[in-house]
């Protein structure tokens, strides 16, 4: 059987299409999966389990209907959709992974990564990631009421997409230091993460040994997925 990684999705009311296609995927390839691994950004943005948006029932009922057919998906958070909490997680099925885990997939170590942590030469978004993943700024903005919290990821993602339009490609990329010693720390010649929206197999070298970062790319114009089976493993288009 085979297990499948995406990520990136950036699903949201605006982009109908969008959602149309992660829904199929789910009808189709991810129903019969070994297992369905989300590496983050399934959402454009997460507010809150408690955010009543319509457009999260049919995305929610579709990876509960994976656990009726004991396909286990693993959820990886995103820097769009960190704040998915025990609720979701009850509602969908989704079994919530933290920020690195090394998965066993065909018998080989895979470090999973939502891919931010790899951006180090970002030091504007690290500085806002750390801001938002704190405790207690997460307490204080869950307890404010919805509709200012959604202004409020109004603003974020206003504030993101102006930055971003004015960084050098580069400095939003991965850093190479950074993958090293990550694959080091975890012991793996296989790192698999989304968030750059750049899909790419990159052969590397990691303590005079073979490694691969296998990139994911975002669900934009089309899907993006890693198959993994006994052959091994294969990064693919969907097409919309």
């Amino acid at each position: 059987m085979t297990a499948l990684f995406i990520s990136d999705l950036h699903l949201h009311a605006d982009r109908p299409a969008g959602i149309e296609l992660f829904l199929r995927f789910m009808r189709t390839e991810a129903s019969s999966a070994s297992a369905l691994y989300i590496l983050g950004d399934l959402f454009e943005a997460w507010i809150g389990d408690d955010d009543s948006d319509p457009a999260h029932a049919p995305i929610i009922e579709a990876l509960a209907e994976l656990s009726v057919r004991d396909v286990p998906v693993y959820f990886m958070h995103g820097n769009r959709d960190f704040l998915i909490g025990r609720e979701f997680a009850a509602a969908s099925g989704c079994r919530l992974l933290h920020e690195w885990h090394v998965a066993e997939i065909e018998g080989q170590r895979v470090l999973l990564t939502h891919g931010d942590l790899l951006c180090t030469d970002d030091t504007p978004y690290q500085e806002l990631r750390r801001l938002v993943r704190d405790p207690a700024w997460q307490r204080d903005f869950l307890a404010r009421p919805l509709d200012e919290r959604r202004a409020i990821a109004d603003s974020l993602r206003e504030r993101s997409r102006t930055e971003t339009a004015a960084k050098p490609a580069e400095i939003m990329d991965v850093n190479d230091v950074a993958v090293d010693a990550a694959m080091r720390t975890h012991d793996v010649r296989l790192l698999l993460h989304g968030h750059t929206h750049r899909p790419r197999v990159h052969d590397l070298t990691v303590d005079g040994r073979a490694a691969q970062r296998i990139v994911l790319g975002a669900w934009y114009e089309h899907g993006s997925v890693v198959r993994w089976d006994e052959r091994g493993f294969e990064l693919a288009t969907l097409r919309a």
